[in-house]
């Protein structure tokens, strides 16, 4: 299409040549057909632009015609009928080339819009595009198409489209058909080839997605076709890296300690790691979604649901504990927390979350809790069994200032108070023994004895309890002596612990059986009772510290529940057993205790007892900082022929002990102004000191109280109460006498 400038210009051009040509066409046409050449000014003038320069056109023949070429020549006089009917024809058949010319130019004008249109919509295209003809010869290419291919449009255009698309498969490297080709021999469209690399024409690669359809005219055959391609570099390497985080996350993920998952804004579960599987032996299809709830135990299942729903629309991080099957079956407490999984822009994408298995952990806990419980217990029971004892030695004590010298009163009391002392004394060593076993410090003094004795001194001992309660007591022993090699002091206190229990859980009236019989080798001791029994669940706990089978308080009978326990680890120490048996509240118990018998079976050798000397009057030093304390053991050891001085704290101890110059000194370690551990030491310095004997009598009874006081120089540590007894034999074994 010209401009309107070019347009006119021809059209005036066109007129002039046709004037010529009449011109020089008059000798022969002379006054006939004046407008022949000016028909062809007229078409030229419609085909160059249209109706109105075929107007002007037509318009301007006239005039050229009407004045040189009509016969009135060089002059516009009025024509005759013939030359009228000839102007009437010029002008039909120039209207008609006016119309025909401006169809013609509106159809030309379309053309052109729509080629602009083409080559704007190709060049705003961002994929690469190249058009072709029906042999596959490039028509067109858009500025992506030169940029990815490295070929400017006027050097592509008219060559075969294999000359600037070359394409080679990215994993073999072997040519692949041009997608074109296909679309041009079969007329269809050739959807998006993967992994395809495209040769530039510098010789570099580039990965690329491309795509064919063919150009079909009205009728609908194939003319050409249309190639898209686009470089898929940035893509290829964003999948690529993608991929990598994926691989880094699912090892990292597969391998970690925990169990880890991923959920969607709606709670579903759309990752779990392999760690999971194997867990819980369930499927990919079976836990994703909410079927890992499937795998929570059922008690656990609907709380675990709830809650993680309810977290979820809270978006906030949240931690549950329920016990969770593994694939053998087993259900173990886990903790599984999550927390709110954020896109960039801050929009909630679903929980990232962690299961843990801490099953151990947790029975700890509950092993922790349940200790803890039994040590309040026990400290209630401890206080309440103290205050037992305590009630009959203020009441006697109280007895004895009103008795006025009746000597039964006081006998009555005195041995009411013995009873109880011998009571607290008995719950304090039963604490000690206890330490000592747990820290494997107890040792055990072992003599070949005979069990008949020790089963003897085991029921005198509980046979006040016995009569009191009208007990029934049967003892059966083998008829021919039992020999072990036992400490005979331990075992009798395993005996008396089952005897006295069996006598304190027996309705008064009751029977209690004692019985022994040899089996394999080991000795049985059975004791059973027709008391109120044990539950079935408490069967094996009765064995655990400070554990008590529940009863009403109207049925308590005491104990600090540690009496099963210290006898259950005497027993092993000595390489046997002890078993209980129950057939439930109301039925009775039965403990048996199963020891190694000794082959030997003869009796022991009878041992001469050395004559008793009596035992010589000393000069003793008692320091307590209890001053009651002091005074009375002060009289008990004056009474018994000793010559005896009291003090109360380490500094008068030094002093009093410079002046009396005792044989003897038992020295309390807890004291105020100085301890006597110091007390001690500075005596050993001291001349008369070297060769006295100094005791430690003391509350503090533990092993290492023990070896403090051996390495300040103590010859002996006994622990508070002592009894006369046993203080009076170690006097004299400190003096080489016997009592």
């Amino acid at each position: 299409m010209h401009g309107p400038v070019a347009t006119y210009g021809l059209t005036l051009a066109a007129i002039a040549a046709a004037w010529v040509a009449r011109w020089l066409l008059d000798p022969w046409l002379e006054d006939h057909l004046p407008y022949v050449t000016f028909f062809v000014a007229v078409a030229a003038a419609a085909w160059l632009g249209g109706v109105r320069p075929a107007l002007l056109a037509t318009a301007l023949g006239f005039v050229l015609a009407w004045y040189f070429f009509v016969p009135t020549r060089f002059s516009f006089a009025l024509m005759n009928t013939q030359h009228t009917v000839g102007l009437a024809m010029y002008l039909m058949v120039s209207l008609a080339f006016a119309g025909f010319g401006e169809v013609l130019v509106a159809a030309k004008r379309r053309a052109e819009a729509g080629r602009d249109l083409l080559r704007t919509t190709l060049a705003s295209i961002g994929d690469a595009v190249i058009t072709t003809d029906a042999d596959g010869r490039i028509n067109s290419m858009n500025a992506v198409a030169e940029s990815v291919t490295g070929c400017p449009q006027h050097e592509a255009v008219g060559q075969p489209l294999e000359a600037v698309f070359r394409i080679v498969n990215e994993a073999t490297r072997q040519p692949v058909e041009n997608p074109a080709a296909r679309a041009l021999r079969e007329g269809v469209i050739v959807g998006l080839a993967n992994h395809t690399v495209l040769i530039r024409k510098d010789g570099a690669e580039l990965p690329i997605d491309d795509s064919a359809a063919p150009i079909r005219d009205e009728s609908g055959h194939v003319r050409g076709c249309v190639l898209v391609f686009r470089d898929v570099s940035g893509k290829r390497a964003a999948e690529e890296a993608m991929r990598e985080s994926e691989n880094r996350f699912r090892n990292m993920a597969d391998n970690a300690p925990a169990l880890l998952w991923v959920a969607n804004p709606e709670g579903a579960g759309v990752f779990l790691s392999q760690g999971w599987y194997e867990y819980t032996g369930q499927t990919e299809g079976e836990a994703l979604g909410f079927g890992w709830l499937d795998a929570v135990h059922p008690d656990d299942r609907e709380g675990a649901r709830l809650a993680f729903l309810a977290a979820t629309r809270r978006r906030e991080a949240f931690s549950i504990d329920y016990r969770l099957r593994r694939a053998d079956g087993e259900y173990r407490w886990c903790i599984d927390s999550g927390r709110p999984r954020l896109d960039e822009s801050g929009e909630f994408r679903g929980y990232v979350g962690s299961v843990i298995d801490v099953h151990e952990r947790k029975q700890a806990e509950q092993r922790l809790h349940e200790a803890d419980r039994r040590k309040d217990e026990f400290l209630a029971v401890l206080a309440h069994e103290l205050r037992g004892p305590l009630a009959p030695l203020r009441n006697m004590l109280e007895v004895m200032k009103m008795a006025h010298g009746d000597a039964a009163t006081l006998q009555q009391a005195r041995d009411t108070m013995e009873r109880q002392v011998g009571h607290m004394v008995r719950l304090v060593d039963d604490l000690l023994d206890v330490n000592r076993i747990t820290r494997d410090k107890l040792e055990l003094r072992k003599d070949r004895v005979e069990l008949g004795s020790i089963v003897r001194q085991s029921v005198e001992a509980c046979r006040p309890l016995t009569e009191r309660a009208s007990h029934e007591l049967i003892v059966t022993m083998p008829p021919r002596p039992i020999y072990l090699e036992a400490d005979p002091v331990r075992l009798a206190q395993v005996f008396s612990n089952r005897l006295n229990n069996a006598c304190k859980y027996t309705e008064p009236g009751g029977k209690i059986w004692l019985a022994a019989k040899v089996e394999q080798g080991d000795v049985l001791v059975s004791v059973k009772d027709s008391g109120t029994g044990i539950p079935p669940d408490k069967l094996q706990s009765v064995f655990e510290m400070f554990t008590q089978v529940d009863r009403p308080l109207e049925r308590s009978q005491g104990g600090l529940g540690i009496g099963l326990t210290l006898a259950k680890r005497l027993v092993e120490m000595h390489g046997g057993t002890i078993t209980a048996a129950s057939e439930g509240e109301g039925a009775g118990s039965e403990f048996i205790v199963r020891l190694p018998l000794l082959e030997a079976s003869l009796s022991p050798a009878t041992r001469e007892t050395p004559h008793a000397t009596p035992a010589p009057a000393r000069r003793i030093l008692i320091v307590d900082d209890n001053r009651d304390s002091a005074t009375s053991l002060a009289m008990l050891l004056k009474l018994k022929g000793n010559e005896t001085h009291t003090a109360h704290d380490g500094v008068e101890a030094l002093e009093q002990a410079a002046r009396f110059l005792p044989e003897m000194v038992l020295l309390d370690i807890g004291l105020p102004r100085m301890n006597g551990l110091e007390v001690c030491r500075r005596m050993r310095e001291q001349p008369w000191g070297k060769d006295t004997v100094i005791v430690a009598l003391t509350g503090w009874g533990q092993d290492a109280d023990r070896r403090r006081s051996q390495a300040a120089g103590f010859d002996r540590h006994l622990v508070k109460p002592v009894d006369l007894q046993s203080l009076t034999e170690m006097l004299a074994e400190l003096d080489g006498t016997t009592v």
